[in-house]
């Protein structure tokens, strides 16, 4: 974890959602993302997967969409592990990146299609979220 979450004394404590074993280990061997949605929907990797290969082959307005899935599913997932709205998602914490994946992708994909705003939201958001999670996902 890095310092930055280690100074936070006073806020809430960093959330870190458990590991998704089966969806790892699947695409790990070689399962199509569109397959394991079916089987986990509730995995925003997956989505957040979606959305970069509609976003990488033109299909804006679908990536949006895998996105804003995904973006919803990471916020169930979050709730479920006790984040109650704000605190520090770090990126470093390896099952935290589907979600942060796919917030990010919500962001790129909106902005490409004109929602300003919701682009301006989602990069305070992400930002909040772990200061360094823009870089690491802009790679």
């Amino acid at each position: 974890m890095s310092d930055e979450f280690r100074r936070n004394l006073l806020g809430p404590e960093p959330t870190l959602l458990p590991e998704e074993t089966d969806v790892v280990e699947r695409l790990a061997a070689g399962d199509e993302a569109v397959d394991l949605a079916a089987r986990h929907p509730t995995s925003s990797l997956v989505w957040a997967i979606l959305a970069d290969e509609a976003y990488g082959e033109g299909r804006t307005i679908e990536s949006y969409a895998y996105a804003r899935t995904g973006y919803h599913r990471g916020l169930d997932a979050l709730r479920r592990n006790g984040w109650r709205g704000t605190g520090p998602i770090p990126y470093s914490h390896e099952p935290n990146r589907g979600f942060l994946r796919a917030l990010y992708a919500l962001g790129r994909a909106a902005a490409s299609i004109g929602e300003i705003e919701e682009a301006e939201r989602i990069a305070v958001f992400l930002r909040e979220s772990d200061p360094e999670a823009s870089a690491q996902l802009a790679n």
